[in-house]
């Protein structure tokens, strides 16, 4: 595991420079070309999810997946040591007399690509889930995903600083020789320890039974739909206990066809017969709870594009800022990508001194634990509204959400770019800070979208408590919410509003002048005077979003408390 991450991390943390130094590729398609990696990245992993779980198995899409890998390491090792496979060096003193690369140059580069992707997608998910099916106590599992993310983050730092910094300076093949050796070690571990891994036969991907209700659903188009509990095929596939009733709910009632028993459907054992011809009420259930989430689930694409948007131009800007530390150090630009995480701790302590404590002040209670843990885990808070056939699945839609942002970022940077002139190829005679600005209004817009949806949604475990008997998603169809949820959810959506806008707010507009100011005390002769005035810029900066917080806090705070009247 370790070694696979390390040697995904070390190319592509530091693409956008490999792009831009050795193949001559412009600043902005270089952005580009990383947010579309960064999205296969993502998507890749469902794919090979999928592939796991119906056919080969994890432990064979493993092996797989890292050879694709090392030979897509490879080649980049050999577009980094032969001056054959890339374009010759541009002339600092003539920057427009670039030659760009042939398109066999390109072609290599497309394809090493493509093999690395596939194979840092193929093994993404499934070697936690390899792992998991070693373990059948629930503790045990939970220790070991414990380690797993330990060593994934762990790895993952050790690739976006040392290895970043072997490639920036002492050369590109020691540096993406350094990532094969390391993927190659790891596999040889992985493989080694074969006989001892526990045999886990493909049992089939949700996305599979998913796929089956919609196609026997049109396959009895022309049948009628029945009120009666015995017309519908209500066994468990895997002979477990049935997690719905017998009849199937209003909602969306097309989809019911496909639990509707007609001849032929059903063998003499009471099993299926046509697999693609019958389904039971529980897959049923569980496709119409993915169509009621998906309004909810889309919020994120575009909660996530500012984020995609800004670490692949953070690249860029720190490709202009004067990086050293002394006389002697230069941080890589590729490894500015770890004060994100780092940002992501201050956060933490921010958000726990200080958000908190003001949302006290002027709502007079404390955020309960539910409220905490959903403003840092949306996503998490979203996947629990997942039946619990499909928890599975939960983890594959987000993945595809973020890889989704990752292309949307990529449509606003080029939309940007063709119709302004903030993003030109040197981005110090831009305007930065109009297109973070561009991600703010998307925000925006999206978080009114993801109100309605929020509002409109019905929670399960909410409608539960009224009707004890129902479970999960036929609690949800009874149409009722308690009172408790409901303030529950405006206290929810307006913390989630206030945190949302302090958070980008300031990560956007504040993260680069605090690099900035850090470089600078750090790198130069800085006198106190200057020293202090950068101080007092950033101070100012901060009060004002503060200032406007605290007006938004009591607005909302107001709000609340007429809707709590209502």
């Amino acid at each position: 595991m370790a070694g696979l991450t390390l040697a995904a991390g070390g190319w592509i943390n530091n693409f956008i420079v490999f792009l831009i130094g050795e193949f001559n590729v412009k600043s902005i398609e270089a952005a580009q070309l990383w947010n579309v990696v960064n999205g296969c990245t993502s998507m890749f992993p469902v794919l090979g999810a999928i592939v796991a779980d119906s056919f080969l198995g994890n432990f064979t899409v493993i092996c797989i997946s890292s050879l694709f890998s090392l030979l897509g390491i490879i080649l980049l090792l050999l577009c980094s040591t032969i001056d054959s496979l890339r374009p010759p060096p541009c002339d600092q003193n003539r920057p427009t007399s670039c030659i760009t690369a042939s398109r066999l140059q390109l072609s290599i580069l497309y394809l090493a690509i493509t093999l690395a992707t596939i194979g840092l997608g193929g093994t993404r998910f499934t070697i936690g889930a390899l792992g998991a099916d070693q373990f059948d106590d629930p503790r045990h599992q939970g220790s070991f995903f414990n380690w797993y993310l330990f060593t994934l983050y762990t790895a993952s730092a050790i690739s976006a600083t040392a290895v970043v910094y072997v490639e920036d300076n002492v050369s590109w093949g020691w540096g993406f020789g350094i990532c094969a050796a390391a993927n190659v070690v790891g596999l040889a571990i992985f493989v080694s320890g074969s006989r001892f891994y526990r045999p886990v036969k493909p049992k089939g991907s949700p996305f599979t039974g998913l796929a089956r209700v919609v196609v026997a659903a049109v396959q009895k188009r022309n049948v009628v739909v029945s009120s009666k509990s015995e017309d519908y095929y209500n066994r468990a596939d895997n002979g477990g206990v049935n997690l719905v009733a017998a009849t199937p709910t209003g909602a969306f009632k097309f989809l019911n066809r496909a639990a509707l028993l007609t001849e032929g459907d059903t063998k003499p054992d009471g099993s299926i017969a046509k697999l693609w011809k019958l389904c039971t009420l529980q897959q049923v259930e569980d496709l119409k709870t993915l169509i009621r989430i998906s309004p909810l689930w889309s919020t994120g694409i575009l909660l996530s594009t500012p984020l995609a948007v800004q670490m692949s131009l953070a690249t860029l800007q720190a490709i202009t800022m004067n990086r050293h530390i002394g006389p002697h150090f230069k941080i890589p630009a590729g490894s500015m990508l770890v004060f994100i995480m780092v940002s992501c701790c201050i956060a933490i302590i921010f958000i726990e001194r200080f958000f908190f404590p003001m949302w006290q002040k002027v709502t007079g209670r404390f955020p309960p634990p539910l409220q905490r843990v959903g403003i840092g885990h949306v996503l998490c808070a979203l996947s629990m509204e997942f039946p619990t056939t499909l928890k599975s699945t939960a983890t594959s839609m987000v993945a595809m959400m973020i890889a989704l942002a990752y292309y949307l970022s990529t449509a606003v940077v080029g939309i940007v770019q063709r119709k302004t002139n903030w993003l030109p190829d040197n981005i110090n005679e831009g305007r930065m800070d109009k297109v973070y600005w561009v991600c703010f209004g998307l925000g925006g817009v999206n978080f009114v979208y993801y109100l309605v949806c929020a509002w409109l949604y019905k929670y399960q475990g909410a409608v539960a408590k009224l009707n004890p008997g129902a479970t999960g998603i036929l609690a949800e169809r009874s149409g009722l919410l308690l009172l408790d949820e409901t303030e529950y959810r405006v206290d929810f959506l307006l913390l989630l509003a206030t945190f949302g806008v302090v958070a980008f707010g300031i990560s956007s507009h504040l993260l680069m002048e605090l690099l900035k100011l850090i470089f600078f005390a750090l790198g130069t002769a800085a006198t106190a005077f200057e020293l202090l005035k950068l101080v007092s810029k950033l101070l100012k900066q901060s009060y004002k979003i503060a200032k406007w917080e605290f007006q938004l806090l009591k607005s909302v705070s107001k709000s609340r408390k007429m809707l709590s009247n209502c």
